[in-house]
């Protein structure tokens, strides 16, 4: 749930990058951060990584000078990553209470597909177990892997893998390649301002 400081006008919210373990959460989250502190020189807190056994959870958090200020709120993002294998189910649900958005990263492999119907149906029941509905929060996919083509490694169709995954909430989607960038920073743009207008309609409508 995001933070609201009327006081310091200041709204924090939270988005958690979620999907199958090597699906590229990860590569996500530092191409972020690497791009961050090139063009920014700085973020307002650290890379920090907590490790697992085969896996890893990221977190940081900065203020998104692009969006600007919303409504005459200043505007601060939390991102997050989960750890993509099952048995970290508890890990997962600490990292997605008082999630305000979700980025799902897909894998394109052909061989993995199973993986992502498990993962997202994952994703479903953790954040029931916190009595959170899916449309309750800003849902964003993304066809990770996309540049694997040029390779000729057997993909899944972006149009299967919406058909698989997307059929029936239609969020928005972006192919991508988190080891390039392709569409790395427009995924966390978007979410970020669906996230933060939904956020500061909620908010104005209490006042």
């Amino acid at each position: 749930m995001a933070i609201v400081n009327l006081k310091e006008k200041t709204i924090q919210v939270k988005i958690v990058y979620c999907g199958p373990g090597r699906s590229g959460k990860t590569t996500n989250l530092e191409y972020i951060y690497n791009w961050l502190l090139k063009t920014q020189g700085q973020t307002t807190s650290k890379l920090t990584s907590i490790n697992t056994k085969g896996d890893r959870t990221l977190f940081f958090d900065f203020f998104p000078i692009n969006l600007g200020k919303i409504a005459g709120f200043e505007l601060k993002i939390q991102l997050y990553t989960t750890p993509g294998q099952v048995k970290y189910e508890s890990t997962r649900r600490l990292v997605l209470k008082g999630v305000d958005g979700v980025v799902f990263v897909a894998d394109s492999l052909l061989s993995r597909q199973e993986a992502n119907i498990e993962s997202f149906q994952n994703l479903i029941d953790d954040l029931e177990y916190h009595q959170i509905n899916l449309d309750d929060v800003i849902l964003t996919f993304q066809w990770n892997k996309r540049d694997l083509d040029e390779n000729m490694i057997p993909l899944t169709s972006v149009e299967d893998m919406e058909a698989q995954l997307n059929s029936t909430l239609k969020a928005q989607s972006f192919p991508s390649s988190a080891i390039t960038g392709m569409n790395v920073l427009k995924t966390v743009r978007h979410l970020s301002k669906k996230t933060m207008e939904a956020v500061i309609e909620k908010t104005v409508s209490k006042l």
